[in-house]
């Protein structure tokens, strides 16, 4: 079958009815389905008629019909190509989707960081009772009417030691505060003991080192048991602790 640009070269012949029929019914089926062709060969025709129309007299020569249709089978063919290019619109589901997942993913990383601050403030939140119930319980202690307080200092130093001690038995509650200690060699500590009442050996209670200033404290120790104080009293100790003295008493309740 003949080709586009054959097509194109009979369009003349076509329209001036010089074309064979065979050729001239393949043409018509072809201009059928093509734009192009077809919109030139519509051109032609009405071209030709206005030529018919205007020409008068005898029939023209054989040899000027010849050259008429050889100069229009030499002019020249634009081939006319159209670009279909893509509509900024087509694109549109493309940018939705990525613009969905972009949020999607922001929306993840804003939750699970969201998630962490709650979880640090959860935690903070949890310290800070525990922290105000400590301080309650000192408080308690301290202002307890029942609540044992004892001095213990040595007399022997200058500034004077001294340590401050609360004791509340009915829940076992203990603490104590110092001041103006010596310092002590590395390893070494102080061991507070409480001397119970009932004549049982003295009672471990808490190890502390005073810091550069001679100050320390110790808040709640934990207490094997909570009996009746007759006293305190202070001794220098390994720093792991010892479960009876082992040095000389250096300070004692007054």
């Amino acid at each position: 079958m003949p080709n586009h640009d054959q097509f194109a070269d009979d369009l003349a012949m076509l329209a001036l009815g010089e074309l064979p029929e065979d050729r001239a019914a393949e043409f018509r089926l072809h201009i059928e389905t093509c734009h192009a062709c077809r919109r030139e060969y519509n051109q032609l025709q009405a071209d030709a008629a206005l030529l018919a129309l205007s020409v008068t007299g005898s029939k023209p020569p054989a040899r000027s019909r010849d050259r008429l249709l050889s100069a229009i089978a030499k002019e020249p063919r634009v081939t006319r190509m159209v670009q279909l290019r893509p509509r900024w619109w087509a694109l549109a589901p493309v940018f939705g989707a990525a613009l969905v997942a972009l949020f999607a993913i922001l929306l993840w990383v804003d939750n699970s960081s969201l998630r962490d601050e709650i979880g640090a403030l959860q935690n903070q939140l949890a310290e800070n009772r525990r922290d105000l119930g400590r301080t309650r319980e000192i408080l308690a202690t301290m202002t307890a009417p029942d609540a044992v307080h004892m001095s213990l200092v040595s007399a022997k130093e200058k500034p004077q030691p001294q340590i401050r001690v609360i004791y509340l038995k009915r829940n076992g509650h203990l603490m104590f505060f110092a001041s103006n200690m010596t310092a002590l060699p590395p390893h070494m500590a102080y061991q507070m003991w409480l001397i119970p009442a009932n004549g049982k050996p003295p009672m471990p209670t808490g190890m502390f080192k005073p810091d550069a200033h001679g100050m320390a404290q110790v808040m709640m120790p934990p207490l094997p048991e909570a009996p009746d104080a007759k006293n305190f009293a202070v001794t220098v100790e390994n720093e792991a602790g010892s479960p009876v003295p082992t040095s000389p008493v250096i300070m004692a309740g007054q």
